[in-house]
């Protein structure tokens, strides 16, 4: 695989993990929250693993479907550039 590909999924998946974290902790303390499309995005987009782990690990957006779906989405597209630019 493509060392820049690598580089640019870890990246993805750590701005993703962060930005729920982020996200998690503004709305604890009721103040300004990332918009949920820049999460949607963020999770399409190449940060789908990082954006999963942290729906898990942080327990926050698990009652949206439509988050599930996305991200789902978004790892499938993954493995497919994966899969596809290894031949």
């Amino acid at each position: 695989m493509k060392p820049y590909l690598i580089r640019y999924f870890i990246v993805m998946g750590v701005l993703a993990f962060l930005a729920y974290g982020i996200d998690k902790h503004r709305a604890k303390h009721n103040r300004w929250r990332i918009p949920e499309s820049a999460l949607l995005g963020l999770g399409l987009f190449g940060g789908a693993i990082g954006a999963l782990v942290a729906m898990n690990l942080l327990r926050h957006k698990t009652r949206h479907w439509y988050f599930w779906l996305i991200n789902f989405v978004g790892l499938a597209w993954v493995v497919a550039v994966i899969y596809f630019l290894d031949f």
